[in-house]
């Protein structure tokens, strides 16, 4: 599972390419990696109907090349802003959970919007206005989590095409999947300041 994490933004060369506005069927491939399914009709919908046309007037409000620490980012996953409207038009189709709509914007915008599933939520306590929360929690202490995932990033040696909240997200599963599988899991331990993960 942990190399199916890894490589979810890697799949099938770069989402972020010529492809960066529309959902593909590699975009579907790669959300199943992290364990999720998106329902067939929803899929077809999405590759040939009307609601792949209006996910992709929303990306096209979304640049590639935002980070979740920059300052501009907040417009863009701020409350009815176009990542929040796609994110409420994919949990708006029969099927379609908070967790697969979060995994399919992540993998077209892998830079802006993170991955939260139950091992992340339940690591983090189930926090609430997720996307908001981590962009605050980058940009604190003089973006001093940032810096730390660049640093374990340049480690690792893992390429740089890997975003940031990618690093983050593998990193939360990595400590806390051992004890998520536990009966009455407690949620992980997070330090006061999360820059220490």
């Amino acid at each position: 599972m942990l190399v199916h994490r890894s490589k979810f933004e890697a799949l099938g060369g770069d989402p972020t390419g010529m492809f960066r506005n529309v959902v593909t069927a590699e975009d579907l491939i790669a959300v199943e990696m992290l364990s999720v399914r998106v329902p067939p009709m929803v899929a077809l919908e999405l590759l040939q109907g009307e609601l792949g046309q209006q996910i992709s007037d929303e990306l096209r409000e979304i640049p590639i090349a935002v980070d979740l620490s920059d300052e501009r980012a907040k417009r863009y996953i701020d409350d009815n802003g176009p990542a929040d409207r796609a994110w409420h038009l994919l949990v708006g189709c029969h099927g379609v959970n908070k967790t697969i709509a979060g995994k399919l914007l992540a993998r077209k915008r892998p830079r802006l919007i993170p991955v939260y599933d139950n091992v992340v939520a339940c690591a983090l306590h189930g926090r609430c206005g997720f996307w908001l929360w981590l962009y605050d929690q980058l940009r604190a202490d003089g973006f001093s989590l940032t810096n730390r995932l660049r640093r374990l990033r340049a480690e690792a040696g893992i390429p740089t095409l890997v975003s940031d909240i990618r690093i983050l997200d593998v990193v939360i599963w990595m400590r806390h999947q051992p004890q998520h599988q536990r009966k009455n899991c407690p949620g992980m331990t997070v330090p006061s300041r999360t820059a220490e993960l």
